[in-house]
């Protein structure tokens, strides 16, 4: 499986994405450092929102084989400029999470992600379990199993 790095500002969900993509029960919690598990660096949302650590990020994600930009459909902005993609040399995607918020809006959401260049989006729900099948669909390896030919 991909090595997947998770980044987006704080309370859009991306600890509680690991968690659904590694089968764990969904519950709250709090990432206060980064965090590594054999395919998921998760990372605080305040290294995104705080201008002395963005740069942490680019270094954090060397370690990895994939970015994704996370964005809340309920978020009110983008933190993420245009076309940052393209200074990390390694595909980057884009997540849009809480789905199922009413007051949310998934399509603005994607929009801000392509504006940042991410080409593939995924649309999740972690609490439910939408989307996360073709998430990790896309973090297979070739040849693993179940992995798209």
């Amino acid at each position: 499986m991909k090595r997947l790095i998770l980044i987006g500002r704080s309370g859009v969900g991306k600890t509680t994405l690991a968690q659904a993509l590694r089968g764990e029960a969904v519950c709250y919690k709090k990432t206060q450092y980064v965090s590594y598990s054999d395919v998921i660096i998760d990372t605080p949302g305040e290294y995104l929102q705080t201008a002395g650590l963005g740069a942490a990020l680019a270094l954090y994600s060397y370690e990895a084989d994939v970015a994704g930009l996370l964005a809340a459909a309920t978020e009110p902005y983008s933190l993420y400029p245009p076309n940052i993609t393209c200074m990390v040399n390694r595909d980057v995607i884009g997540i849009v999470t809480q789905i199922d918020r009413p007051e949310g809006n998934a399509e603005q959401a994607e929009n801000w992600l392509r504006l940042a260049g991410c080409k593939t989006i995924f649309h999740v729900n972690a609490k439910s379990g939408e989307g996360i099948t073709e998430l990790l669909r896309y973090l297979r390896e070739p040849g693993e199993e179940g992995a798209p030919v």
